[in-house]
């Protein structure tokens, strides 16, 4: 076959498909894929030579064209017959023209397979026909669901092993669709397939006379999929302010829904000013209208204050506020730790976020809620987040790019998790802060001191207790009000509820770091003595109070010297593989970066540390 004997690529009257397919590993993804782009006549000669090249060398169908290459492009999936990351393949027929994700079927690169999704319109999920609707099949289609698929093509693949048996087929379809009904999804086509074969892809098999409906290609090039996207209210996150010159402000980005017209008034969130759009400009020049998919510059009519991550709206007003509820999946292999703070990142606009409350986890086997305090890598469930600061937004149900976010843990830079935004919570618009007639200051001035917190951090047995003791008594002498606060002996009340897996402990911390605060907002110098093993834990403690209030003590005694001293018996205890999860021994402590002071009880003594700290508070008019 020559390249023009294939369907021309360019034709731009054809509508565009975008589809992932899913399913458990060896069902036979990457072999359907592979065989679309085969039948759909759009590989060139020497691709063939190639496809039948490799297909005796690192193929799996004895000699046969082995159509699975043609997508599994990594070495290492060649050599282990698996899809380990996303695919992206782009074929043509007469009516449409496609773009395929073809993506991992095994559980650990479920990361992977919810990012392939994320643009498609459509799922062809592949069940083998032998195993029937397994667990990954679930965990799919429930990503599915959340990620706001409604068409599914259900390919149950290798019917030649079972037979040909039309009972076995409507008995897999029947469990699936009730499943789908469950998880929404309203439009699922069940097609009976051998991928290698072709049965079914293509042209219909003459193996399996029973099922009369449409082929895998018929049907992808005839579902209608479109939404209604260009009727939703006009929605545009600003990605770029452009000013090339004094003369010159505009605003890009792409229309996320809705259409606008020069002249139209439009609104800027979260602010709410209105305005007027003076132009449009577009990369073919200047236009009187724009819709939903286009990139735009737009100009306003008036001066006003617009960002990148603002969003410019017309219509009714999306929803704006700093808690929300979410569907979550978990992508990294750090589980989930409720009160740790990540970056938020939705459309253009980026925010501090912390997960307050995990509200269920979905137990995939049975699509249950269960109660749970964690997510691990590759699993579901629903939260409440809140933001550091106000978030324009949608429900993912309404708008994919109004309602999606990822997290970002800011200390690897990984993407936790992907998220679809439920509700507002709206405790921002209905919680306001009690103005009070005596507040910090006026505390601060009864007591003659400035009011801080001391946050000793460091490895068990590095000295914090000692020296946040000495302090504290040495404050107390100068006629100072303090009140310390230790690690130990939080779990004896405020704690007593909290074990020590990472999210016990990051509550431990936020806990203190709350008390903390109301010592400050006292007029009080709050002490407070935790390993805080987590750089973003501290940060987040430090963001409770005002700038200038948060010294950061890092006693950077070394992991030697404290075990050697090990006073409680912890050290011989982790090394024993008695106290899992040890810091320092099993887990990480992450050194601060810029403490405001550093003491080394190796070098410094305890009392010599003391005076170190005093004359800090001293020298910065705490004192």
């Amino acid at each position: 076959m020559a390249a023009s004997d294939a369907p021309r690529l360019d034709r731009d009257d054809r509508p565009t498909l975008r589809f992932v397919t899913c399913g458990s590993v060896d069902d036979g993804k990457s072999t359907l894929v592979g065989r679309l782009l085969y039948d759909s006549k759009t590989l060139l000669d020497d691709q063939l030579d190639a496809l039948a090249s490799e297909s005796k060398i690192a193929g799996t169908t004895g000699g046969d064209l082995d159509f699975a290459l043609l997508v599994d492009g990594l070495q290492a999936e060649r050599e282990q017959g698996i899809t380990i990351d996303v695919a992206y393949r782009f074929f043509a027929t007469r009516l449409r023209r496609f773009i395929v994700a073809d993506t991992p079927g095994h559980a650990q690169y479920t990361r992977n397979m919810a990012t392939g999704a994320s643009n498609a319109e459509l799922a062809v999920v592949l069940v083998d026909a032998r195993k029937g609707v397994i667990t990954q099949t679930r965990r799919h289609s429930h990503i599915l669901s959340l990620l706001g698929i409604r068409h599914v093509v259900l390919a149950v693949n290798k019917m030649d092993l079972i037979g040909f048996d039309g009972d076995r087929f409507a008995a897999i379809t029947a469990e699936y669709l009730t499943m789908a009904g469950q998880l929404g999804i309203s439009q699922v086509q069940c097609i009976p397939v051998v991928a290698p074969d072709g049965d079914n892809i293509v042209a219909p098999s003459v193996r399996m006379p029973w099922y009369t409906g449409p082929t895998v290609t018929a049907y992808l090039e005839s579902v209608d999929v479109s939404g209604d996207v260009s009727q939703r209210p006009f929605r545009l996150p600003v990605q770029w302010v452009t000013r090339p010159n004094a003369e010159f402000r505009g605003f890009c980005g792409r229309i996320a829904s809705g259409t606008i017209a020069t002249g139209e008034t439009i609104a800027v969130q979260p602010s709410g000013r209105q305005t007027r759009v003076a132009r449009i400009l577009s990369p073919d020049g200047e236009r009187d209208h724009a819709a939903a998919g286009e990139s735009v510059t737009l100009t306003l009519t008036d001066e006003i204050d617009v960002s990148r991550g603002d969003v410019l709206t017309a219509g009714a007003a999306p929803q704006v506020s700093d808690q929300l509820a979410a569907h979550l999946v978990w992508f990294d292999d750090e589980a989930m730790v409720a009160g740790r703070r990540y970056m938020l990142k939705c459309g253009t606009a980026s925010t501090g976020a912390v997960i307050t409350t995990l509200k269920h986890r979905i137990a995939i086997d049975t699509m249950a809620q269960e109660s749970a305090a964690t997510l691990d890598a590759n699993q579901i469930g629903y939260a409440h987040l809140s933001l550091d600061r106000a978030l324009v937004f949608e429900a993912y149900r309404d708008s994919r790019d109004m309602g999606s976010f990822i997290l970002i843990d800011p200390i690897s830079h990984r993407t936790a998790a992907a998220g679809m935004i439920d509700v507002s919570l709206r405790r921002a618009t209905n919680i306001h802060w009690q103005r009070l007639a005596v507040d910090k200051s006026v505390r601060a001035r009864l007591k003659q001191q400035r009011p801080c917190v001391l946050w000793f951090t460091g490895l068990s047995g590095a000295g914090k207790s000692t020296i946040a003791d000495l302090v504290d008594r040495r404050l107390a002498e100068l006629g100072r009000h303090a009140a310390l606060l230790d690690g130990d002996n939080l779990r004896h009340g405020i704690s007593r509820d909290l074990g020590f897996s990472n999210a016990d402990r990051a509550e431990n911390v936020r806990r203190a770091a709350e008390i903390a605060a109301l010592f400050v907002d006292a007029g009080m110098i709050a002490l407070v003595a935790l390993i805080s093993p987590y750089r973003n834990e501290r940060e987040q403690a430090r963001q409770r109070v005002e700038t200038g209030e948060f010294i950061e003590i890092h006693v950077a005694t070394p992991l030697a010297e404290c075990e050697r001293r090990d006073p409680k018996g912890l050290y011989r205890k982790a090394r024993a593989g008695e106290l899992p999860a040890f810091t320092g021994i099993d887990d990480p402590y992450e050194r601060p970066q810029a403490p405001e002071i550093t003491i080394d009880t190796s070098e410094l003594s305890t009392d010599a540390a003391c005076e170190r700290i005093i004359g800090y508070l001293r020298d910065n008019h705490y004192l």
